[in-house]
């Protein structure tokens, strides 16, 4: 897990600390955007980067021009459907792709 100077801790010294998780939703059309007019060629076996999914958001970064990165864990489904998805943990994201989950 990416140790962030600006993750939010919760418990102590002696119980142990851990980072606080936050639910969020991570849109894949954003994050993967593709650019206008770009040639597609479908792999029905591929990853599908449409939509939102669940993501955990537990840590982050300022950007160097005032933008914030979260430190973000999450999967992405295959386009076929199959139930196995790709889970990709610790990911460095624009806030920017990211909206609190209720």
């Amino acid at each position: 897990m990416i140790n962030s100077p600006f993750t939010i801790w919760e418990g102590d010294d002696v119980h142990g600390r851990r980072p606080v998780i936050t639910g969020v939703s991570v849109s894949l059309d954003d994050l993967f955007a593709r650019k206008p007019g770009a040639r597609r060629h479908v792999i029905p076996t591929g990853l599908d980067l449409t939509g939102a999914v669940k993501g955990q958001l537990h840590g982050r970064f300022p950007g160097v021009e005032g933008d914030w990165l979260g430190v973000v864990n999450y999967a992405i489904n295959y386009a076929d459907g199959r139930r196995e998805k790709l889970y990709v943990p610790d990911q460095l994201v624009s806030f920017d792709v990211l909206r609190l989950r209720e």
